[in-house]
């Protein structure tokens, strides 16, 4: 057998040695969210001026996105599968672009050359003594690039956790290997203000011992496990989870001794947070990590009983169709797990989705809770998929409830200043009489 030693000092190189590999025209997909291999990706900048038309496909990107400067519109064409701060006014200008896909499908994409990969930068951890490293906080699509790309340049980095799971590559399936010891990227714990407590704890009501949950990005998620404490046995397979679910387990509430599958394991296929949460998940057996084929896989979620899956939405219509991704025709994020986990939920025995939001935005001078959707938004979970709404001012249990049901229930938990305005714009969508009064 190929002493992988002796193949692992073969394949390292500099950075800059390492991008060599990519010429123009190529497609290159990078590592997702918190994994990215910001060394590699800085590298690949600098050769800008020698580039044409390099596709760069990610996800979540929370590095520099350089590549998305109007400086580089030669050089880069950015693919984004979720459109984030970083890449958001490129996509506006047309320098680059969004692909809707549901993230279990993404690595479909790559294994049946709707994307075909022709180099992945991806960051791993230092190899094991057999010579296995970990794609650590970053399997989802990015270990399926990797085995799907003709090239992989890795990033080895001492500070990115061995996580276990199906989360390993060997040293042989790589090409290229830069030794790296930056500081992953961290994403520090959103601020949670009183709106967001409001809904958290109204959300909490709806978890039950024993519950499995999975948890989006942001406030409303955190806020959610702060009331949570005295709940019992709780789990978590969610596509990621961040610092507070460390807490919960810490205290004794999240054990996940009730799931039917992977029980007394946290599953993940990200993970996104502090420093403290990446050195829990380091080498922790507890955690198990898989690609997003396997962890938002509709048929997989639906394995454990009493899923609670939390997301949340830019905008709810009185029907119960909900756009989470787009602000009118403005591409602001992406489908992300919102619609994989939701039809989990559906599959799952005691089973609930949620959709949490704000009832206002803009301080306050616009209901989230409307009549129709703003021209040229998209919508992201039909209303036939939509189960729970809940904003600061109640729960909205939609689930096999009529149309105008629905939108009595809708209206009740928008904010009070509004609910006489979403009366008269129903009015006039659907005619004056179309509430029965």
């Amino acid at each position: 057998m190929l002493n992988w030693r002796s193949d692992y000092a073969a394949k390292l190189v500099s950075a800059e040695e390492a991008v060599r590999c990519v010429v123009s025209g190529q497609r290159v997909v990078f590592g997702n969210g918190c994994g990215e291999p910001q060394a590699l990706v800085a590298a690949l900048v600098k050769r800008a001026p020698e580039l044409r038309a390099v596709e760069i496909v990610h996800m979540i990107a929370l590095g520099r996105t350089e590549y998305c400067k109007p400086a580089f519109r030669d050089s880069f064409f950015h693919n984004s599968l979720f459109v984030g701060g970083g890449s958001r006014q490129a996509v506006a200008d047309g320098q680059a672009d969004h692909t809707p896909v549901f993230f279990f499908e993404i690595p479909r994409l790559f294994s049946n050359g709707r994307l075909p990969v022709d180099v992945a930068f991806v960051q791993l951890s230092p190899p094991d003594k057999f010579g296995n490293c970990s794609f650590g906080i970053s399997v989802d699509y990015t270990k399926p690039a990797a085995k799907a790309a003709r090239i992989v340049v890795a990033q080895i980095n001492p500070k990115m956790p061995r996580t276990h799971g199906d989360a390993f590559i060997h040293v042989t399936q790589l090409d290229h290997i830069v030794e790296c010891d930056d500081d992953l990227i961290a994403s520090d714990p959103p601020t949670i203000g009183p709106t967001e407590e409001a809904i958290g704890r109204r959300i909490a009501e709806l978890v039950d011992d024993g519950a499995t949950l999975q948890l989006g990005i942001g406030a409303i998620p955190d806020a959610v496990l702060t009331f949570l404490h005295d709940r019992t046995d709780l789990g978590i397979h969610s596509e990621m989870f961040s610092d507070g679910v460390v807490e919960l387990v810490q205290a004794g509430v999240v054990t996940n001794r009730r799931k039917k599958l992977y029980p007394d394991k946290l599953v993940a296929t990200f993970i996104m947070g502090t420093r403290r949460l990446y050195d829990f998940v380091d080498d922790n057996t507890a955690v198990r990590m898989f690609p997003v084929d396997h962890v938002n896989n509709p048929s997989i979620i639906g394995q454990n009983d009493n899923v609670v899956a939390i997301n949340s939405a830019l905008q709810v219509d009185l029907l119960g169709q909900v756009v989470a991704d787009t602000i009118g025709p403005l591409q602001y994020t992406g489908v992300g797990g919102q619609v994989d986990f939701f039809r989990g939920a559906s599959f799952s025995a005691g089973g609930k989705s949620i959709i949490a939001l704000p009832s206002t935005a803009k301080g306050g001078t616009i209901s989230r809770i409307v009549a129709t959707p703003t021209p040229g938004a998209a919508i992201t979970t039909s209303r036939a998929e939509v189960d729970y709404v809940v904003t600061e001012h109640g729960v909205a249990h939609l689930r096999g409830r009529r149309l105008r049901e629905r939108a009595e229930a809708l209206m009740a938990i928008a904010d009070p200043a509004f609910q006489a305005q979403l009366e008269e714009d129903l009015a006039a969508t659907f005619g004056k009489g179309w509430l029965g009064r």
